[in-house]
């Protein structure tokens, strides 16, 4: 069996492949196709799809988070592989031919999960509130080389302010060695940088292209090493960054109307998930609103249709028909308008703002924040502040960076609603010279097609998708 190597180049869309020479000549090499990405068009949800051949209503991933109703809390970016219902690829593979082995290099959702090797972001989290760089590495001895190879995984390069391409050129190393000396079947690399630049600039800039032709740059060696090891290679997306220009609020509308709650603690506001009628977690263009009393929910659909920004507000009924009706979505789901995002704010005044709000903190935030990718602009010591917070770390004293702003219109680009045109969706590349029929009549590939195709590149036909399907 040849190795397939999958790599997820986030936010790579048409427009892009002409900046990175490589990427597009895996396409010319093999072929290329539209991506029909899922709703929401966020990296949880649209990554258990390719790996399941599920859509959210199936597998369960409505989003990067969702209110967790049976702990009465919101959690974005977990990470354990058990919240993703359904048979991963790896699995179905090994139904098919036993003793098949895969290696997850930083996709999402895989602490638990049955690959064989894994490595995946894993902060050490001190006893005094420090918080130091690492990964979660199986097996153990792995984490060992890769560390002793590649230096500490780059955490603070990887998100937030100074997120850059070194955290991806890590990956890619870490890729690169494992396909090395350990020659999985399957290799899955994510590879994010893309992801940082197209959200703080727009997809349109001269940002856009620096950073494609870095990433593009970036991957040539773990290309040639696949070519060099007959590995079949496949490059997607999973999905488009557009121009962000209104950020929306959706929060502080519902807490307008007397529908959101907040408590005090330390003179800060805190979202009240438990007291509220109704409270939104945003994620990007998408945002689940919990409801807890019924009688309520006409209300506050009519609040959530007034507001500038929103496109479409979508009840259950409306929920199955893009495939999002799952018991962890909220009784209503609500959908920006193409250059609109919703924040997370639910404060009507900054200096009530928690502290969480001005600092990197992705698992307090009870939603999406892209503002953790700025120095506050308006802050012309943020910097020098992070630069003292980082002495005040080396010298083992606590610390807070407190430097993201609390003005979201720095942002320019933004994701998660379907695309509106292909250009600006995902795509998908492929080194094998054969194009399936139906991407050849179509030009097009679904999103939930993905697995099968994968399975069928190494000539594994899937032998049914289990009872949990």
């Amino acid at each position: 069996m040849n190795p397939l190597v999958v790599i997820d180049v986030v936010g790579l869309t048409p427009g892009l492949l002409p900046h990175m020479p490589n990427l597009a000549r895996l396409g010319r090499r093999g072929w290329q196709a539209e991506l029909g990405t899922v709703l929401p068009a966020v990296t949880c949800s649209a990554q258990s799809t390719l790996l399941t051949g599920l859509t959210p209503a199936e597998h369960g991933i409505v989003g990067n988070g969702w209110y967790f109703r049976d702990l009465g809390e919101v959690h974005l970016w977990r990470q354990h592989n058990r919240l993703v219902q359904g048979e991963k690829l790896w699995e179905t593979a090994r139904r098919a031919h036993p003793g098949y082995t895969a290696a997850n290099i930083c996709w999402w959702y895989a602490m638990g999960a049955s690959t064989d090797i894994t490595v995946t972001p894993r902060p050490i989290y001190h006893a005094d509130g420090r918080k130091s760089p690492d990964a979660y590495v199986r097996p153990p001895a792995l984490h060992d080389r890769l560390v002793a190879e590649l230096g500490d995984f780059p955490l603070f390069q990887y998100w937030g302010p100074t997120a850059a391409l070194k955290s991806s050129e890590w990956i890619v190393g870490a890729a690169r060695r494992v396909l090395a000396s350990e020659r999985p079947d399957l290799l899955l690399v994510y590879v994010p940088h893309l992801d940082y630049d197209l959200q703080r600039f727009g997809p349109s800039g001269p940002e856009a292209a620096r950073a494609a032709a870095d990433v593009d740059a970036a991957l040539a060696p773990l290309l040639t090493d696949a070519e060099a090891a007959g590995a079949t290679v496949v490059a997607l997306s999973e999905y488009g960054i557009t121009a962000a220009r209104r950020p929306v609020d959706i929060n502080r509308a519902l807490r307008r109307a007397g529908l959101l709650e907040v408590y005090t603690q330390a003179g800060t506001e805190l979202l009240d998930p438990w007291t509220s009628r109704a409270f939104g977690v945003a994620d990007h263009q998408i945002a689940h609103v919990y409801v807890a009393d019924p009688a309520d929910l006409p209300r506050t659909r009519a609040v959530l249709s007034e507001l500038p920004g929103v496109d479409v507000v979508l009840d259950r009924e409306g929920q199955a028909t893009v495939h999002l009706d799952h018991e962890r979505s909220g009784e209503l789901v609500v959908v920006a308008e193409p250059d609109a995002w919703f924040t997370y704010y639910y404060w009507t005044d900054d200096s009530r703002a928690p502290d969480f709000a001005r600092g990197v903190d992705i698992h307090r935030k009870p939603g999406y924040d892209p503002a953790e990718l700025f120095f506050d602009p308006a802050d012309r010591l943020a910097k020098a502040k992070a630069g003292l917070n980082l002495a005040r770390k080396k010298l083992g004293l606590r610390y807070a960076m407190n430097v993201v702003p609390l003005d979201p219109t720095w942002v320019r680009g933004t994701h998660g609603r379907l695309p509106d045109r292909a250009e600006d969706g995902p795509v998908l590349l492929c080194s094998d010279p054969v194009v399936p029929a139906a991407v050849e009549r179509t030009g097009r590939i679904a999103a939930t097609d993905v697995r099968d195709l994968l399975l069928d590149l190494q000539g594994l036909s899937a032998p049914g998708r289990g009872a949990d399907r």
